[in-house]
């Protein structure tokens, strides 16, 4: 569990062009969802999990989470869904100060990417933290202060759609995993890629 009280948010709300649209985190991977990996992976590190998904819920009950869509329109991408599970959280769970956002679409995330950001964001004295891995950094996967989100509102009104210029303009600390035996951050996008997970998963196994 982290080390300071976190609700964990599981971005699903992209179009999945490139695996032929529809969602591609309720694609199968070894025998069940992909998003079935991340919620296992995620969900002892945070006190509560979120979906964030546009279009009809109920496609995604089975998990039995509650599920939050984009308050901005016309899909502007990952930012209106933390923007989205920041408001959740003021609502629902005010007394909680953290979100932890990941990827619907990355099955083999650590399972102390929550502990690690927390800590790289206190040692840097920083409010955001982000994930990276061969010296990439991934700002979709990262810890977000509920205390910035109407700053990031107002960014998101004003245009703003890139992540790591928003974040970068407040400050985020940086915490890296290596790339070997698995990039925990390896993100399923296209049908090569999702056979590629396949393999990894059985030469885990």
């Amino acid at each position: 569990m982290a080390e300071a009280p976190t609700i964990g948010l599981i971005l699903a709300g992209g179009l999945a062009r490139r695996m032929g649209g529809g969602d591609k985190a309720l694609k199968p991977l070894a025998g069940r969802p992909i998003l079935s990996h991340v919620v296992d992976r995620l969900r002892g590190q945070c006190d509560d999990l979120l979906l964030n998904a546009n279009g009809d819920p109920a496609r995604l009950a089975a998990f039995g989470l509650p599920v939050v869509a984009d308050t901005v329109p016309d899909f502007p991408g990952p930012l209106a869904g933390i923007l989205a599970g920041l408001d959740w959280i003021a609502a629902q769970k005010p007394q909680t100060q953290w979100l932890l956002s990941v990827a619907a679409d990355t099955p083999f995330i650590p399972d102390d990417l929550a502990a690690r950001l927390h800590h790289a964001r206190v040692a840097a004295g920083t409010p955001l933290a982000c994930a990276a891995s061969g010296g990439q950094q991934h700002h979709a996967i990262g810890l977000w202060p509920v205390s910035l989100r109407e700053d990031l509102r107002r960014a998101l009104a004003a245009g703003e759609r890139r992540l790591g210029r928003w974040t970068q303009s407040h400050g985020v600390a940086v915490a890296e995993w290596p790339l070997e035996p698995i990039d925990p951050f390896f993100n399923v996008n296209t049908p090569e890629d999702l056979a590629e997970a396949e393999r990894l998963v059985a030469a885990a196994t």
